[in-house]
């Protein structure tokens, strides 16, 4: 049985999760992990493995039912309790670039834009699970603070960047992809190290005219390559003629 009960940023908690714990690894297990493509990109990179070959060796995709849009999720693995494909006996073997929802629990962000200002509001909430020890005799935390110690805000700022992507498909382009539009968003969100050859080889942005420096940067960076491939995706997607195509740098 799971609680989800509202709490605020400046809002205190009791939580420690160690491998002393009787539940340690066990939220590893029955595992339905959806990966954003910002969590996506830190794994491969802490794997070193190109693109291309972690989504095909660790992932599998869907569409989302409402957006239409491609989902990665890990696989994992049946014959042991679905357990994820990095959890080991001493815990997670990419612990350092886990993904973001595994970062923010017990914690979830939710995010409600206005409509008559476009101003976003941050909402969280605090999962209680029946098999999680972690909440007895547990170091206390304000929100805010879990946050910075669990390196949660550039993973924040790059998952809105694509919440505003899901938006934009809700309201200007309701139902299903077409198989180009999907392509577009599956090499420009997951497939970076592909998505960097076409820019760079084929030349899919030469009539934009991009910086020399914008370019010298995505050679090396795919965070910056990131946020360009979901400018990119506003850009095919939904015409957005709006945005400023200099690498904007990230913390």
């Amino acid at each position: 049985m799971s609680d989800f009960i509202p709490i605020l940023i400046k809002d205190k908690f009791n939580f420690s999760c160690n491998n002393n714990l009787s539940c340690f690894n066990q939220c590893c297990r029955d595992l339905n992990q959806s990966l954003t493509p910002y969590d996506l990109l830190r794994i491969k990179n802490n794997l070193d493995m190109p693109s291309d070959i972690f989504l095909e060796k660790y992932t599998s995709e869907h569409f989302g039912p409402e957006t239409g849009l491609p989902v990665i999720s890990l696989k994992a693995d049946p014959a042991d309790g679905l357990k994820c494909p990095f959890v080991t006996f001493d815990g997670c073997s990419i612990y350092i670039d886990r993904p973001s929802s595994c970062r923010m629990y017990p914690l979830a962000r939710g995010l409600a834009r206005s409509r008559e200002t476009g101003i976003l509001t941050e909402h969280y909430m605090l999962l209680k699970e029946d098999h999680c020890k972690g909440f007895r005799n547990g170091q206390t935390w304000t929100v805010e603070q879990w946050i910075t110690e669990q390196g949660c805000s550039v993973y924040n700022r790059m998952n809105d960047m694509l919440l505003e992507i899901i938006s934009m498909k809700n309201r200007l382009m309701p139902g299903p992809l077409d198989i180009k539009s999907r392509l577009i968003f599956h090499t420009a969100c997951y497939n970076l190290d592909v998505f960097r050859k076409h820019i760079l080889e084929n030349g899919i942005m030469d009539h934009l005219k991009l910086s020399s420096e914008t370019l010298e940067s995505i050679k090396k960076d795919d965070s910056l390559l990131l946020e360009l491939g979901l400018k990119w995706i506003k850009y095919n997607l939904f015409g957005d003629q709006n945005i400023s195509w200099a690498s904007a740098g990230l913390l």
